[in-house]
């Protein structure tokens, strides 16, 4: 029956070009298949394929599926495919059906609610799915389409349950844009139950490597970042407790409890000691933080420390977040989800001093912001399918509600009034070379307890010399102390001269050596810079607002946009001066250019003063949080320097913005981009091209920071002038609309000390909403014009993100200069 089913299939495709499967296909044991194939073909749609009856029923969904029930999208049934097309990614050549890429972006099982084969015949069927981003109920139901039509159209609605989310809250297409191949190793690795056998004898049906256990076990550590990663399905996120790093080592009946420095602390926590014997383990490690909980439940710090102080460490809880061994297993190749869902089920009931580190399922910015309000530090994150590396690594992360770290103490001042012990703490860290270096004080967070105790062993520290590198303004009246004890700070900001402001006191520390403290810096969010992978979405104040009357687009239509492209957007703003242009009343309205801080867009930062003395401090964009505060600020347009901010006054790219006169044809357009590029060829320059999301073309050359403004800007001048010169019906080297009637102005403007272009992947304020795009040469006679793609439809580019610009490297001006016959 299947074969007169994939007659039609069949007869559409060569399988001798198309790597499309012909037939085959196992069904599944007791189950039916669900997939979902994003598919770049005349056009970007989904098909939507459900198994029955031994094949594929399809469907094309051009826009994708929605958790929104009012949404109604329309879905045109296509030929029945071969199960074996559910395997299927790859690219379909040009000239056969279908032509364009193709990748899973779902897949699952599905159940009928009603009589499947009866529901299909009637044109009303409703299912059930699970996979990775569809879930709950949903109904497809036919509907009459035009007489004569082709294909057959249904609708796909989301039926009302607790999966159901608003249009304006989520969009599962946007949100989750890519491939799920990925989790299928994942997914196959992860053990259904971990393995619980005899003592003495190895689980050999767990994931990893048979081995033997270590004696020693460094923990892998979190990097301090400044955004949420832009890909919420790769993360997981845990709440960052206000405790002490413990590693614990099972043996059969010998457990060791070791912090993070190596410390052997099993003398201090014997009844943490008695649970972990309690699971009856071969072997393994266990990674986790120690905490004490205060009468809300949240982990106290000084409560932690006076545990210790006091010897009364009965109250401790030890929380469990990884397995990098387990009853001789080496896990630590293993993903992170399978570790942990073998630790969660070791867990299941675990004694009173033991619990699972849980992670939660919720935007990461609302998790944060719940974390803040509870008076928690932070979030970590980590990637679900990274290993354990026993270093600091950027597949942890650390996201923090104040910054807060560890400090030397480097000496004391004294009390003043009735305040007993000491008046503030002295703080410092170790800069690259060793040194330590003052870092500000802290006088506030102290109860008397702490006061008195702390002055006990502050005096049993003390030394007549500095400990620090240089001088403070306090050096008459402080008190020196050997440089030994941790104090754990939280604060505001730093200032620019390396001291710290509204610091506050939380407790020592004694699980870290001194020489080990440094000034945290933080990282920009990992794997930023390459793939498109949307950001979560803030929340987005009257979204429904419309930004765009020629296209009804909104104003969370521009923000989802923003979040797609922000990571590949953030290369070409990286580092750089930025420029916003806004639109509050829409791209019809008026329009505002800012280039200085203005309100509050959180993310978005001020440069240093001192690159424009005579101007207020210019903006940076340095991460997506700070894109999608831009976006929701009604920020339409990024336009960026041509230098980056650690060499302000020497430019490291030129820029020609080929601007059309009236009557200028769109084939012009391509000639005049190609001459411009001969051109530079001829001098020795190799350029790269990107649409202006306008009507024009924008053609970069990347350079050495070698040259000052006004060199660059004239030597494109002189390269703007030879061309108007050698071809004069097409080029003109002056602008203003009346000398570029019917030409084309390669604006070189653009290279002036504090001009701004709009960057790659920056949308456009004008009808349409174009977007600008890297491209490459080959793709410039293809393209039908500068605002080809628009933020409706990014996601047929997306795919192909900044690749068009490889190679992209600096290069020296001299050659082209001497070609030319230039002089600076």
């Amino acid at each position: 029956m299947s074969d007169d089913l994939l007659k039609r299939y069949r007869a559409k495709r060569n399988f001798a070009i198309t790597p499309e499967p012909a037939e085959g296909g196992t069904a599944r044991s007791g189950s039916l298949a669900f997939v979902i194939q994003k598919h770049w073909a005349s056009r970007l749609h989904y098909d939507f394929r459900l198994e029955l009856d031994g094949v594929m029923k399809s469907w094309a969904v051009p826009k994708g599926p929605s958790y929104d029930t009012h949404d109604k999208r329309m879905a045109m049934q296509v030929e029945d495919h071969p199960i074996a097309y559910n395997q299927f990614e790859g690219v379909i050549p040009k000239g056969q059906y279908g032509a364009g890429k193709v990748v899973i972006w779902d897949e699952g099982t599905w159940t009928p609610l009603e009589d499947a084969r009866k529901g299909y015949r009637e044109g009303m069927l409703k299912f059930e799915l699970d996979g990775h981003k569809m879930h709950g109920r949903w109904a497809l139901i036919r509907i009459k389409g035009r007489d004569g039509g082709k294909q057959v159209p249904w609708l796909l609605i989301k039926e009302k349950d607790a999966f159901v989310r608003p249009a304006a809250e989520f969009s599962v297409v946007d949100e989750m844009p890519d491939s799920v191949v990925p989790l299928r190793a994942r997914a196959a690795s992860t053990p259904k139950a971990p393995a619980r056998k005899s003592r003495g004898k190895s689980s050999v049906d767990m994931p990893g490597e048979a081995a033997a256990l270590p004696p020693k076990l460094q923990p892998q550590l979190a990097a301090l970042v400044d955004s949420i990663p832009a890909s919420v399905a790769e993360w997981s996120y845990e709440l960052k407790l206000d405790g002490y790093r413990l590693l614990a080592r099972v043996d059969g009946k010998a457990v060791q409890l070791f912090t993070r420095n190596g410390h052997d602390w099993t003398h201090k926590l014997a009844q943490l000691v008695t649970a972990i014997q309690s699971l009856k383990l071969d072997s393994g490690w266990l990674d986790g933080e120690i905490v004490v909980l205060d009468d809300k439940g949240l982990p106290d710090f000084q409560a932690l420390q006076n545990a210790f102080d006091n010897s009364r460490t009965a109250g401790i809880v030890y929380y469990l977040f990884d397995a990098p061994f387990l009853n001789g297993r080496d896990l630590r190749k293993e993903a992170l989800e399978v570790r942990r869902a073998i630790l969660h089920k070791l867990l299941a009931r675990p004694p009173a001093a033991l619990r699972f580190s849980e992670s939660f399922d919720a935007r990461p910015q609302d998790l944060l912001a719940s974390a803040c309000r509870m008076g928690l530090e932070g979030l970590i994150g980590k990637r679900r399918d990274a290993p354990y590396v026993m270093r600091r690594a950027d597949t942890w992360i650390k996201l923090k509600c104040v910054q807060r770290q560890e400090f030397v103490i480097a000496g004391y001042t004294d009390p003043r009034g009735a305040r007993n012990g000491f008046g503030s703490l002295l703080l410092a860290v170790h800069d690259d070379e060793g040194r330590l270096n003052y870092a500000g004080n802290v006088g506030t967070g102290f109860d008397e307890k702490t006061l008195v105790d702390l002055k006990k062993r502050l005096d049993a520290l003390a030394t007549r010399k500095s400990p620090l590198s240089g001088p403070t303004e306090l050096d008459r009246t402080a008190h020196w102390v050997e440089p030994q004890l941790l104090a754990e700070v939280s604060f505001g900001d730093w200032t620019r001269t390396g001291s710290i402001r509204h610091a506050v006191f939380h407790g020592l520390r004694a699980d870290k050596p001194a020489k080990a403290i440094t000034r945290e810096r933080p990282q920009e969010v990992p794997s930023m810079a390459a793939r498109p992978s949307t950001a979560t979405m803030p929340k987005v104040t009257h979204p429904e607002r419309v930004i765009d009357p020629s296209t009804g687009l909104t104003k969370l239509d521009l923000v989802r946009f923003y979040g797609l492209v922000a990571p590949l957007l953030l290369v070409h703003l990286k580092a750089r001066p930025v420029s916003l242009v806004r639109a509050p009343s829409g791209v019809q309205g008026e329009l505002f250019f800012q280039k200085h801080l203005e309100g509050r867009m959180p993310g978005v930062k001020t440069l240093d003063t001192a690159l424009d003395p005579d101007h207020p401090a210019y903006l940076e964009v340095p991460s997506v949080q700070a894109v999608l505060s831009a976006a929701q600020m009604n920020v339409v347009e990024f336009h960026t320097w041509n230098a980056v901010k650690t060499s302000i006054g020497k430019p490291d790219r030129m820029t020609f913005d080929l601007d059309p006169g009236e009557g200028v044809a769109w084939k012009s357009m391509q000639k005049a981009a190609h001459l411009v590029r001969v051109l530079l060829n001829e001098l020795g320059l190799t350029s790269f091209v990107k649409t202006s999301g306008g009507k024009g073309l924008h053609v970069v050359v990347p350079l050495k920071k070698q040259h000052d403004w006004e060199t660059v800007k004239s030597f494109s001048q002189a390269v703007v002038q030879h061309l108007a010169r050698t071809i004069p019906q097409l080029f003109v080297a002056k602008s203003g609309p009346k000398n570029r009637v019917g030409k084309i102005f390669p604006d070189y403007l653009r290279n002036g000390f504090g001009a701004t272009t709009a960057s790659a992947w920056s949308a456009r304020a004008r009808p349409g909403l174009g977007v600008s795009i890297p491209l490459a040469w080959d793709e410039v006679e293809e393209i039908r014009g500068g605002a080809q793609w628009t933020i409706a439809n990014i996601h047929e580019r997306l795919d192909q993100g900044n690749d068009p610009w490889d190679g992209y490297a600096p290069q020296g001006l001299a050659k082209a200069m001497k070609l030319l016959d230039f002089t600076p």
